[in-house]
């Protein structure tokens, strides 16, 4: 344990002999003296600073030899050696408030070192401060709180500035911008740095000017001098001593009545330039507002806004005046006031009135043109062109409004009236006033017409046409004919009657008769077509008015035919219910005439169409029937077989409905040759084709003439008839009636034979060229024949006549 102690002891004495030898070597080998030299902060790099070769006597061929080394004690390595030229050099630039901060001189101390022989060198390189740095403000912004009841001269510290740099290069004066209430005055201090004063040269009003903006600005000493700056924001502190101001002292304010509860009218605002609590202002009313304006208008304390709290209405107020007071918060509070006048504007709420003073009603239709018939009076308790207001009427009315005075009016009668187009008028009065939007009202009043007779009786045609069928029962309804007179009441009754007239000494009113209350037209007999088929008479309606008014219709009554009369066979002629008998030759061609059937039928043309056929015939493959002529023709010749007697029974039906007919036998015989020769001999008179022919034209020609002259004879007869008329107990003969009796005047339209030969018919035979003419009815027969129908060989008749045929007595 204790060899291994002395060992260790042994070896520390060792190595500290050895550091004693190389210190006094070092110290032997190292110079005493210090070279010295200055440059500038911020120089370049590779700015050469001396060379150590040539002031430290060293060969320069030597040095890398020697291996020269450069140690900057305590900082950083800012300069080095050129081994090569012995230089010494910037190897990065120099700040000296960066190396020696706040000291006025700054050096950089250096060791030089060589080898074979060790030589150490000492070198001091100072290093001069340059003007690269300006003043600088700790704070950019300087805030200071200056109440504004401060007194003049005050004075307030502010920061200094600081500059790195030294010497003349450190900050020497302050400057403030302009300022008509501060200034600055600058103090050194102990250690020569410079600081300055704000002094306040003006008595401050924060109202004015409540934050000043100063500029304070630190000046070094330097070439060129540099400089730095802060803001120096003084904020004036606030004092009660501004009371509340409103915008105006007096306001006039309109508003519209009937505005909604809670409308704003006005939003007070009362502004105090101080601040904080002595600007906070509350309202209020004086005492000299009164209690209805306080009713009616709500006063925020807060906001100064009023609003309305009651309803305005123009008619019952309409000007409010109030004073309203603002006050602010300060500890000896301050107020202002203000007048307040609200005009109340008249809004378009009240709707006009009408007031009927007179109203005339009912009113006769014939009243004079002008006529008042009203007197009305509008209002209206708006004012301005709401309180103006306008009455009319409906257009298209025969009335008109006059202006009388003021705001009355008069209706007049402006067209005349006519109750049967309106019997009354609702009359509609409309006031509208001029406000926007405009009002109106309306009252309605019903003028009533009274009727004056003015207006005649009219049935609905001019014209009647009544048909009546013949054999009517006496006392049948034949029609209304009822009038229509749009008057009222007595001028409205209706009186029928018949204008007398008479027709073949007959009046109307013993054929028909009227109801005088209704019209009803009745017939008071039967009538019979083929007498009398139509009349032609005035029915007259008048009203009960005073005086009375009336007028008529013409009535045409027209007696439509009935199939009443049954055909009569008027060819061949016979005896009553005896049978015709003729007789032919055997010898008779096929298609020969073999006789004529002829049937009258005195009904209207439709129903005295008559239509013939066979009822019975022997034979009915030997004679044919022209089922329109009547004509009976052979179908074939006869034959040794046929019967020498042949008996033909034929019906002639008319054609009404339903149809009635007549019947006729012919009992035909045929002859043989001889016998028809001789027969030919005693009855007949044989012509020669061309007398033939000649002696027709001539009967043609004497027929003409005979009916011409009876025609005329009867118009004649007609005439006389007439102009002398003679009364009768019985019922007188009518127009186209026909009277058949010996020795009487026979009406138109009528063929009369006395002493003539009446031809029944013609058998017309082209039997070798001959016409057989049958021999004439033996005179002294009278037959009268009317309306016989066309194509039968017999003279023609109007188809609007009666027919009759009447036998000898």
């Amino acid at each position: 344990m204790k060899t291994k102690e002395s060992v260790l002891t042994m070896q520390a004495c060792k190595r500290y002999v050895l550091v004693l030898v190389t210190f006094f070597y070092l110290i032997r080998n190292t110079s005493t003296s210090v070279t010295h030299y200055s440059i500038p902060e911020e120089m370049k790099e590779g700015s050469v600073v001396a060379n150590l070769a040539t002031d430290l006597s060293l060969d320069v061929k030597t040095l890398n030899q020697r291996k020269m080394r450069l140690d900057i004690i305590a900082n950083k390595k800012y300069l080095d050696v050129n081994k090569e030229t012995g230089e010494l050099y910037v190897v990065e630039k120099i700040d000296r408030e960066n190396i020696c901060p706040a000291k006025s001189s700054c050096y950089l101390r250096l060791e030089i070192t060589l080898d074979n022989p060790v030589r150490i060198f000492n070198i001091e390189v100072e290093i001069l401060d340059m003007n690269d740095n300006a003043p600088q403000f700790r704070r950019d912004i300087i805030h200071l709180d200056i109440s504004e009841a401060t007194s003049k001269g005050e004075r307030f510290s502010l920061s200094n500035a600081v500059d790195p740099d030294v010497g003349t290069n450190s900050v020497k004066s302050y400057h403030l911008s302009d300022s008509e209430h501060f200034l600055i005055e600058v103090q050194t201090g102990r250690e020569g740095s410079k600081f300055s004063e704000l002094i306040l040269k003006t008595a401050l009003d924060r109202e004015q000017h409540s934050v000043h903006n100063l500029i304070l600005t630190a000046v070094d000493g330097g070439t060129p001098a540099r400089s730095g700056t802060a803001s120096v924001i003084v904020r004036v502190l606030d004092t009660n001593d501004n009371a509340p101001n409103f915008n105006k002292v007096n306001y006039n304010i309109n508003i519209m009545e009937n505005s909604p509860i809670g409308s704003l009218v006005i939003d007070l605002n009362a502004t105090d330039l101080d601040e904080g609590s002595n600007s906070d202002i509350t309202y209020s009313y004086s005492l000299y507002t009164s209690e209805k304006t306080q009713d009616t208008f709500q006063l925020n304390p807060s906001t100064g806004e009023i609003t309305v709290k009651g309803m305005l209405n123009y008619e019952d107020l309409r000007i409010y005046d109030m004073e309203v007071i603002a006050t602010d918060k300060g500890a000896s509070a301050l107020s202002g006031q203000c007048s307040i006048k609200v005009l109340v504007e008249d809004m378009n709420d009240n709707h006009p009135e009408i007031s009927i003073k007179s109203f005339q009603s009912p009113v006769k239709e014939n009243i004079e043109l002008e006529t008042v018939i009203a007197v009305v009076s509008v209002s209206d308790k708006d004012s301005g062109d709401n309180g103006v207001v306008d009455l009319h009427i409906p257009d298209n009315m025969p009335f008109t409004l006059r202006e009388s005075s003021d705001n009355y009016y008069e209706l007049v009668v402006s067209e005349p009236l006519d109750r049967e187009k309106a019997p009354e008028y609702d009359i509609t009065f409309t006031v509208t006033d001029r406000g926007s939007p405009p009002l109106s009202d309306n009252e309605t009043m019903t003028l009533e017409l009274l009727d004056v007779n003015d207006n005649v009786p009219q049935f609905p045609q001019s014209f009647y046409t009544i048909r009546v069928m013949e054999n009517n029962a006496p006392g049948a309804l034949l029609s209304s004919l009822t009038a229509f007179d749009p008057d009222l009441h007595e001028n409205q009754y209706l009186v029928y009657f018949i204008l007398e007239k008479e027709i073949a000494n007959t009046s109307m009113s013993m054929l028909f008769s009227i109801n005088p209350e209704n019209g009803n037209l009745y017939a008071l007999k039967t009538f019979d077509y083929e007498i009398e088929n139509e009349f032609l008479f005035h029915i007259e309606a008048r009203d009960s008015g005073s005086p009375p008014l009336s007028s008529n219709v013409t009535v045409h009554i027209i007696i439509v035919d009935q199939n009443d009369n049954a055909p009569v066979i008027v060819s061949p002629w016979r005896a009553q219910g005896s049978v015709v008998e003729e007789t032919i030759p055997r010898s008779t061609d096929k298609g020969s005439l073999v006789a004529k059937v002829i049937a009258l039928d005195t009904d209207s043309v439709h129903n005295s169409r008559i239509t013939y056929q066979f009822l019975q015939v022997t034979d009915a493959t030997l004679f044919s029937l022209d089922q329109y002529n009547g004509e009976i023709r052979t179908m074939r010749m006869f034959s040794y077989r046929d019967p020498r007697h042949q008996r033909l029974v034929v019906v002639a039906k008319d054609n009404g409905e339903p149809a009635l007919s007549a019947t006729v036998t012919i009992k035909l015989s045929t002859l043989e040759t001889a016998v028809n020769k001789a027969y030919s001999d005693m009855t007949e008179v044989p012509l020669e084709y061309d007398i033939f022919s000649d002696l027709n034209l001539y009967l043609v020609i004497g027929l003409g003439s005979v009916s011409f002259l009876l025609l005329i004879t009867i118009l004649v007869t007609i005439v006389l008839k007439c102009q002398t008329p003679k009364p009768s107990s019985a019922a007188p003969p009518c127009r186209n009636s026909v009277l058949s009796e010996r020795n009487s005047t026979i009406a138109d339209s009528t063929l009369v034979s006395n002493d003539a030969y009446w031809y029944s018919m013609f058998l017309a035979e082209t039997r070798k060229g001959k016409m057989v003419v049958r021999q004439p009815v033996p005179k002294g027969s009278r037959y009268i024949v009317s309306s016989l129908p066309r194509g039968t060989g017999l003279t023609n008749t109007s188809d609007s006549a009666a027919s009759t045929l009447q036998y000898p007595k």
